[in-house]
C-alpha cells in the first residue's frame, strides 16, 4: 500500500439519481487520479475514494461546486475509513437499503445536444421522438420506486439493442446509465388512430399528425406526464369546436409555440419571462397580449394574457417543425377530471372530443400537469406547481416528523415530510368526483413508496365536507389534526420564507370554513407555526345561495347593496340591478333578509366579485375567480384615488363595507368609466389593508407581513400592497415555491401539525 495513501466514505443525498451524477464522480475521481467506486444507494450516492490527501480535497471541493447540471446536493456525508488498494475507479451495481433518503429529479426538458442529433439526418436517432440522455427527459412520472434504475421505471418493458447497451456502460457516454435511453430500434413507438381505434398507416404518423391539426382536426397527442387535447391556435373554429367538445366555455387555453421569436409575434416577452420559457422546466407562463391579436380570439377571449411555453419533449418539437405558429395544447381530459394517462382510458374519455389519437407505448405511472407560472413583484410566482418542480422538496428551517397534509379541496396538492424537506404533489385537481379522488389516493400511496415515508401525523382542513377531509377521517394509523384553512394560508408562506416567529398574516382568498360556521376569505391574523388569533376581517355579509353565489357575481353585488342600502336599493340606476328581472332580484334579497341558505363571508375574493358585477363587469362567470380577474385586468394603472376605508376598533375589528360600496354606486352615477372605477377598489384595497397593518404593527410589536390566498394571483394587489406595506417599514413575505391559491395549503397544514405535535406553544393564540 502506498505510503500516505488515506480512504475516505462519501455518501451524497439530493437529485443525484437519473442525473449524470456517477458519470461526473467517475470522471472527478480519474481527473485527480483516485481509485474507488461509486454507487447509487437508497439514499442517495455512496462513493469510496483511496488517494493522498490534496486530491480527496480536490475531488470533495469539485464534487460540491461543480455538480451536473439536473443535480441537487442537500447534503455530504464524509468519514475516513480504510484503504482497500483499489485499482482504478468503477461504477457499480445500486445498493439497495431499509432507508430511502434520496430525491428523484423532476421531469424536465430534452437538451439541445439531443435536439441537434434528433434533426441531424445522419444520426441514427434522426426524427426519434422519445431521444434523451442523462441531462434531459422524464424522470418523476415513469420511475415506480427506488434506486432510480431502469428495471423500476417503464422503461423496463423496452430491451435495449446493442447499440444503445454499449452507451448504457460506457461511462464515457453523455447517455450512461439514462435509465430511458433508448432508440427507433428498442425503444416506445408512436402510432396514430382514429378516434373509433383504427391505425392510420403512415411511415411518419407525427408529421401525418401535424397536416391533420392544419386541417383543422383536433388531436389527442399522448405526451409526459399525459395527454394534451391539441388544435391550431390560428384557425378559430377549431379551436371554437375544442371549446364545445371540452365544455369550457371561456377559461384560457395553453398554447405551444415553437421558439421565442415566434411568441414575440403575438405577446410581449420581458427578460425573466424569457428566462422562464426557456428553463428546463418549461413551465406555462402568463404573457401580456399584443394587439391586435395574431391568435385565434378564443384561445384566450376577454383576457390580457395567453399562456404560453415552448415544446419540452423531443415529439413537440416534431410535431411544431412544420411551421405552426403556436398550438393549442390544454389538458387531455373533460373539465374538473384529472388529465388521461393510459391509452384506453384515454380513447374512452376522449372519444367525443379528439378525432384523432397520436398515442405512444410508453406508460406513465403519474400523471403530472403542465406547471403555470407568472412575473410579479420582480418574482416567478407559481399559479400551479406541477411537471418540472415536482417532486423537488421545499427545504424547511426545521427538521420535521413524518407528516402527511391533505390538502384543500379545490386545486389540491397533498404535502408529505421527511427531516428538512416538504415534499409538495404535482397538481391533483378539484376534487368534486371519483376519478379525481382515487387521483389524490394513488399520488399520496406512490410518494409515501417512493419516498419511504410512514406519516406517523395526519392532518386536513377543518371543512367538515371536503373529500381531503372525510378521507383523512378514516385513517387510523396515526393521530388526526384539523387546520383552520386561512391559518394553513399563512403557515405555507411562512414556511417557504423559513419564518418561525411571529407574523400578521394577511390571508385573502374565496373560500374558507371558518370555526364561527361562517365563510372567512378576508382575515388578518396574527400567527405563528403554533397558533393564531383573529385580529380584524372584512365585515360578513350573506351570501345568497352559497356556492351558487361564486358562479354567480350578481348575487354578491345584491347583497352588498342591500347591506348598504337596505330596501333603497331599488331606487339606485345601476348595470347590475338593469340586468335583472325584479321577481328575480327580490328572491335573492329576500335570502339575504331571511338568511335562507345565505351563509355569511367576510370574503376578499366575494367582494371582487360583487363589485364587478356592480359596474356591470359580470353577472355570471364561466370559472372560478373570473369577474374578479377582470376586475383586475380592465384597472387603469395610473389612478391613485381611492375610496373610503373604515374599521371598528372591536377585539376583533370589522373592516366596513359601505364606505367602499357607497363610493362604487356614487362614481357609477356620476358616469365614471368602469376602469377607473376598478383602480380606486384596487387602492382602497391595498392602501387600507396597509393602514390597518401599520396600526396592528405597533400594537402588537410584530413587524413582518405576510401575504397568501388566492386573492394573491392578482398583481395589482399583490405588488400594491408589497410597496405600501414596505413603504410602512414592515417587512414583507409572499410566495415564490408554492402557489398563494389553494395549492400551498397542504404545506401550511404540514408545518403547523409538526410544530403542534413537538409541543409548540403558540405566543399568539
Amino acid at each position: 500500500m502506498t505510503v500516505g495513501r488515506i480512504a475516505r466514505k462519501i455518501d451524497v443525498n439530493g437529485i443525484v439519481q437519473g442525473v449524470g451524477f456517477r458519470p461526473f464522480v467517475y470522471q472527478l475521481a480519474r481527473e485527480n487520479q483516485l481509485s474507488g467506486q461509486v454507487a447509487n444507494t437508497a439514499a442517495g450516492v455512496t462513493i469510496h475514494v483511496e488517494g493522498d490527501t490534496l486530491q480527496i480535497d480536490a475531488f470533495v471541493s469539485d464534487l460540491e461546486k461543480k455538480p451536473p447540471p439536473l443535480a441537487h446536493i442537500v447534503a455530504i456525508d464524509i468519514q475516513k475509513t480504510t484503504p482497500m488498494g483499489s485499482q482504478g475507479f468503477a461504477i457499480v451495481a445500486s445498493k439497495g437499503g431499509a432507508s430511502r433518503a434520496t430525491l428523484i429529479s423532476p421531469d424536465v426538458s430534452v437538451c439541445d445536444d439531443c435536439l441537434g442529433e434528433m434533426f441531424d439526418p445522419q444520426d441514427r436517432r434522426f426524427g426519434y421522438p422519445f431521444i434523451n440522455c442523462t441531462n434531459c427527459g422524464p424522470r418523476y412520472t415513469i420511475i415506480d420506486d427506488i434506486p432510480y434504475d431502469r428495471p423500476k421505471t417503464s422503461m423496463r418493458h423496452f430491451t435495449l439493442c446493442a447499440q444503445c447497451q454499449a452507451e448504457y456502460d460506457n461511462p464515457e457516454d453523455r447517455r450512461f446509465h439514462a435509465q430511458p435511453n433508448a432508440c427507433p430500434a428498442c425503444g416506445p413507438q408512436v402510432t396514430l388512430y382514429d378516434s373509433q381505434r383504427a391505425v392510420l398507416q403512415d411511415k411518419d404518423p407525427i408529421a401525418r399528425t401535424a397536416q391533420l391539426i392544419k386541417a383543422g382536426h383536433i388531436i389527442a397527442v399522448k405526451g409526459l406526464g399525459g395527454y394534451h387535447l391539441c388544435a391550431d391556435a390560428t384557425n378559430d373554429k377549431a379551436v371554437e369546436r375544442l371549446r364545445q367538445r371540452k365544455h369550457r366555455e371561456e377559461k384560457p387555453l395553453a398554447v405551444m409555440s415553437p421558439d421565442l421569436d415566434t411568441i414575440v409575434s403575438f405577446a410581449q416577452i420581458t427578460s425573466g419571462e424569457a428566462a422562464l420559457l426557456t428553463s428546463i422546466q418549461r413551465p406555462i407562463v402568463l404573457l401580456t397580449k399584443k394587439r391586435p391579436e395574431k391568435l385565434a380570439f378564443s384561445v384566450a377571449p376577454r383576457n390580457q394574457y395567453y399562456g404560453v411555453m415552448l415544446p419540452y419533449t423531443p415529439l413537440h418539437y416534431l410535431l411544431l417543425s412544420p411551421g405552426f405558429t403556436a398550438l393549442v395544447m390544454t389538458s387531455g381530459n373533460l373539465s374538473e377530471e384529472p388529465i388521461a394517462i393510459d391509452n384506453d382510458d384515454a380513447f374512452e374519455r376522449l372519444k367525443d372530443i379528439a378525432d384523432y389519437f397520436l398515442m405512444h407505448d410508453r406508460e406513465i405511472y403519474l400523471r403530472s400537469d403542465d406547471s403555470i407560472v407568472r412575473r410579479a413583484a420582480s418574482e416567478t410566482r407559481q399559479i400551479r406547481r406541477s411537471r418540472g418542480f415536482v417532486p423537488m422538496p421545499v427545504f424547511l428551517k426545521a427538521q420535521m416528523p413524518a407528516v402527511l397534509a391533505c390538502g384543500a379541496e379545490q386545486k389540491n396538492t397533498v404535502c408529505l415530510t421527511k427531516g428538512r424537506q416538504a415534499f409538495v404533489s404535482q397538481h391533483i385537481g378539484d376534487l368534486e368526483n371519483l376519478a379525481t379522488e382515487n387521483f389524490f389516493r394513488m399520488t399520496i400511496d406512490h410518494l409515501k413508496r417512493i419516498l419511504d415515508i410512514d406519516p406517523q401525523h395526519v392532518v386536513c382542513d377543518l371543512h367538515p365536507d371536503y373529500l381531503s377531509t372525510q378521507w383523512a377521517k378514516t385513517q387510523k394509523q396515526a393521530p388526526l389534526l384539523q387546520v383552520q384553512h386561512h391559518f394553513a394560508h399563512v403557515a405555507a408562506c411562512m414556511a417557504e420564507n423559513k419564518l418561525d416567529e411571529p407574523v400578521i398574516g394577511l390571508a385573502f382568498d374565496g373560500t374558507g370554513y371558518g370555526p364561527d360556521g361562517t365563510i372567512w376569505g378576508g382575515e388578518i391574523l396574527a400567527a405563528d407555526l403554533a397558533g393564531y388569533r383573529r385580529l380584524a376581517h372584512l365585515e360578513p355579509t350573506p351570501m345568497p345561495g352559497g356556492a351558487a353565489a361564486i358562479k354567480a357575481p350578481i348575487r354578491m353585488a345584491l347583497a352588498y347593496l342591500h347591506q348598504v342600502y337596505g330596501r333603497g336599493m331599488g331606487a339606485l340606476k345601476l348595470p347590475a340591478l338593469d340586468a335583472m328581472e325584479n321577481r328575480e332580484s327580490d328572491i335573492i334579497v329576500e335570502m339575504c333578509v331571511r338568511r335562507i341558505n345565505a351563509p355569511l363571508t367576510s370574503s376578499l375574493g366575494r367582494l371582487f366579485d360583487g363589485v364587478a358585477a356592480i359596474i356591470g363587469l359580470r353577472n355570471t362567470v364561466a370559472f372560478e375567480g373570473q369577474a374578479a380577474m377582470e376586475l383586475e385586468m380592465m384597472a387603469d394603472d395610473q389612478d391613485e384615488e381611492r375610496y373610503g376605508f373604515e374599521w371598528r376598533d372591536e377585539e376583533i375589528r370589522q373592516i366596513a363595507i359601505g364606505p367602499i360600496i357607497q363610493g362604487v354606486v356614487d362614481d357609477l352615477g356620476m358616469g365614471m368609466p368602469a376602469f377607473i372605477i376598478g383602480r380606486k377598489f384596487h387602492n382602497t384595497i391595498i392602501e387600507g389593508c396597509a393602514d390597518l397593518c401599520a396600526v396592528i404593527s405597533k400594537e402588537t410589536r410584530i413587524d413582518k407581513v405576510v401575504l397568501s390566498g388566492g386573492c394573491f394571483q392578482n398583481r395589482l394587489l399583490l405588488e400594491g400592497l408589497i410597496h405600501s406595506l414596505a413603504q410602512k417599514g414592515l417587512q414583507v413575505f409572499s410566495h415564490r415555491l408554492v402557489p398563494t391559491n389553494d395549492g400551498g395549503i397542504s404545506l401550511g397544514q404540514a408545518v403547523i401539525a409538526a410544530a403542534l405535535a413537538d409541543g409548540r406553544t403558540s405566543t399568539v393564540a
